[in-house]
Parts: structure tokens; sequence; C-alpha cells
């Protein structure tokens, strides 16, 4: 789920007709905010996917990310049981947690006392928790973890789950990320940093990758989980495999808390393990979906770093942001794209880079502008990037059989 809408359908056919998420922030009053505007989640009642009293015992991250692993789990026709519960996992992550919970119950804490403070403050914020209770949902006893590597998260936990996998530790995984930190501390903090797009009156074209214009990223919410499993399993009982994850990588910039190399060091590295993990050649690979974030610094690294690896071939293929169209998830981004990259394979149509009106100096690839295209694709990478260089690839295939 993403501001497109709640399910897997409506995000996907949001992107392809070039439909845009962002607006006005609603979740509290922004007016005295550099940046007034956001990407949130639009229609979504947590009493459809989450009990009443648990509701009242969990941020909204963990609601996010319940229900976007339903969705996932009954897309995969999983079903976990005694027979498979300890082979069965869960790695899902988030950037920042409970941020919303934090900030009321401070504001419980100093106007009522300690004494007012829920039983069930820690257990409804603390990152893991998404992870957690998708397991004790679902009775999934296999591996369980959750990184918060900020927006490399959800990306690290897909990749994560396929190692898992690969080295025979589990089966089957239920993977992604989740965030929901469209809050007035998180957004104050953000607007500090002069990382947000201020472009409060077309908030539909704030979010601009690689455009001249482009003047910082849109924060986000949603989650993306998508099911990973183990090919003859997934065979046996008849799974629809929309891809085949075949590579992995991992790196660090080592360079700035927050700023990227402006060279693309630490990206270039991530997806060069991701490659030679996948055993592929570089013609292989016929799309990136970028991180993309519509800054002026990230989205020029990133692409230095796609010539640095692929010379020539760079401009052969084809580079798009889906955060035109989503804003920025944070910590869920690199689970959601995942998706739509498993997608795009499946339907065989890249989905466009919205509001790329004229590229910047140095943006000189084909980012797919404003309309999806229907395309053969075989082999594609979907890259994320994080505060304190965290860096993540994952190349993905077309299965066919």
């Amino acid at each position: 789920m993403s501001p497109l809408g709640v399910g897997t359908e409506a995000n996907w056919q949001g992107l392809l007709a070039g439909k845009n998420g962002i607006g006005p922030i609603t979740r509290f009053d922004p007016a005295d905010y550099p940046c007034r505007i956001a990407g949130e989640v639009k229609g979504f009642n947590p009493l459809d996917y989450v009990d009443k009293k648990e509701v009242k015992k969990s941020d909204t991250f963990i609601h996010y990310a319940l229900a976007a692993s339903r969705f996932a789990i009954k897309d995969a026709k999983l079903v976990i049981d005694e027979a498979n519960a300890d082979r069965v996992g869960v790695i899902i992550g988030s950037g920042i947690g409970g941020l919303p919970i934090i900030e009321s119950t401070h504001t419980t804490l100093l106007e009522r006392g300690p004494g007012r403070v829920s039983p069930f403050f820690i257990p409804a914020l603390i990152v893991n928790m998404a992870a957690g209770q998708v397991s004790i949902h679902y009775g999934a006893r296999g591996p369980n973890t959750s990184p918060a590597t900020a927006c490399t998260t959800g990306l690290h936990a897909v990749g994560d789950a396929f190692r898992l996998i690969q080295n025979g530790e589990a089966d089957a995984m239920i993977a992604g990320g989740t965030e929901a930190v469209v809050t007035p501390l998180a957004v104050a903090g953000f607007c500090a940093m002069r990382a947000l797009s201020t472009r409060n009156a077309d908030p539909e074209h704030a979010c601009r990758p690689w455009d001249a214009d482009r003047d910082g990223f849109v924060m986000s919410e949603g989650a993306g989980i998508v099911v990973l499993e183990e090919l003859s399993q997934a065979l046996e009982r008849g799974a629809s495999i929309y891809a085949e994850v075949v590579g992995y990588g991992m790196s660090a910039d080592a360079y700035h808390i927050s700023a990227p190399h402006p060279e693309g060091r630490g990206a270039v590295l991530c997806m060069r393990a991701a490659l030679k993990d996948a055993g592929l050649p570089l013609e292989s690979v016929g799309y990136i979906n970028a991180h993309g974030t519509s800054t002026q610094l990230g989205d020029l690294a990133e692409v230095r770093a796609i010539h640095e690896v692929f010379g020539e071939h760079a401009y052969r293929l084809a580079v798009s942001s889906t955060k035109s169209s989503t804003g920025h998830l944070l910590g869920a981004a690199g689970g959601l794209e995942s998706g739509i990259l498993a997608l795009a394979i499946r339907d065989q149509v890249l989905p466009p880079t919205i509001n790329l009106d004229h590229p910047g100096e140095g943006c000189d690839l084909d980012f797919v502008p404003h309309h999806a295209r229907p395309t053969p694709l075989e082999c594609a990478i979907t890259n994320s990037f994080g505060f304190g260089g965290t860096n993540a690839s994952v190349v993905m295939r077309r299965f066919t059989g």
C-alpha cells in the first residue's frame, strides 16, 4: 500500500496510469512548516485487517505491515500450518518505527504523568514488532528479523530473505518494509535538513526525479511486502511466479551521514555485487527501478553510478523512478519497489517517471518519462540507498521454467 491506494492492483494500475498520490498534509496542521505536502495512505481502516483490541496496542506502521502481508500471502496462496511453520520466516523492517505513538505518549506523560503511559507503549513502537506481529498472526516460526537501515530497509529485508532461502535456512519468507511517520516531529526534522520539496502549491508535481526543477523528496507512508519461496516448493504447490530473484548486493558509501558519494561509489559497488551474485552479463539488464528520490545530489549520483557500472550499455537500458508517483516511503520504499519490479517483469511493462519535463544537467539516461512502456523484459535491477551511506541492489529476471 502507498499513497496510490490500498492493495496491489490499486498501486500497480495507478503507477501504469501515471497517477500521483501526493497532496497536502492532513495528519496535523503544517501551517508553520516549510514543507506542507506528503504522500498519505488514504482509505485505510485498520479494523479491516486487525482486531479492535490489537489496533489499540500497536502503531500504524504495524497495521500497514499486517495488511500488506495479508495481501501478499493471499496472492501467493501460501498456507502456513504445522507442517511448514518452522520453515516460513518473516523479515519486515522500518526505517523509523512507531514515531506517532512516541509523540502522542510523550504528550500524555507531560500532561498526565507516568501512570497514564500505556503498558503497550514499548511493544507498539519498536521496529521489530511489525515482523513479530506478522509471525504471531500467521504462526510463522522460521527466521524472524527486522532491519532498520534507513531508506534501504525494505530492500535489505528482501535481499536477506533471498539469502536465507538460498542458504537452506527457510523455504519461504514474508519480506519487505513498512513506514508511517508523517508526523509533526518527523516532518520538522526532514525540513530542518532541507531535504523535502517545498512545492506546496503544486503537490502533484513536487516529486520529479532527474528533472532540472527538482527541489527535494516528498515523504510518504505505506508498506510493501512480498513472498519469496524456494523454487521446487513453489512449483510443487502451483504458485504463481512473477519473477525470480537471482542476485543481491550490499555496500557502504563510507562518506557522509546523509549525502551520497558524488560519484555514487557505494551504488557502483552494490550493483556490481548483485550482478556478480546473479552471474549475469551487464547486457542482460534491460531496466533499473532506481532509488530516484528527486534530490539534486542523489539523483545525479545514481546516474553516474549507472554509467560507471554499465558503460555504453547504460544508454540502451531503461531507468525509472516510481517515487515520482508514490513519493518516498522511507524504510518501506525498497519493499514496495521490489513488488513493483516483480510486476513489471510479470506484465512486461515499465512504469514511468512522471513529472520529468526537463532532465537536469548530467541526467542523460532513458528515464521512461510520463507514460508506461510495454517492453520485453528479461532481467532488471532495483536499487535502494539510505542515510549513513547504506546501499542495496537486487536483481530479478523473468522465470521461464
